[in-house]
């Protein structure tokens, strides 16, 4: 699930609109986001972790 050569994870749909026309999207400040061609919409996936879950 992340693209050759990088430490992208790559969305396989995107989170808004379910469309799959996604690409890159790339600001001075970040690097790391995707852009949907359906929706106009930026965003970012992030992994939190595998693990048991803590107690509140």
């Amino acid at each position: 699930m992340s693209a050759p050569g990088t430490e992208r994870a790559v969305p396989f749909y995107c989170p808004y609109c379910g469309e799959e026309d996604l690409e890159p999207y790339v600001t001075e400040e970040e690097s790391h986001g995707w852009y949907c061609r359906s929706c106009a919409r930026a965003f970012r996936v992030r992994f939190l972790g595998l693990g048991v879950r803590r107690p509140l």
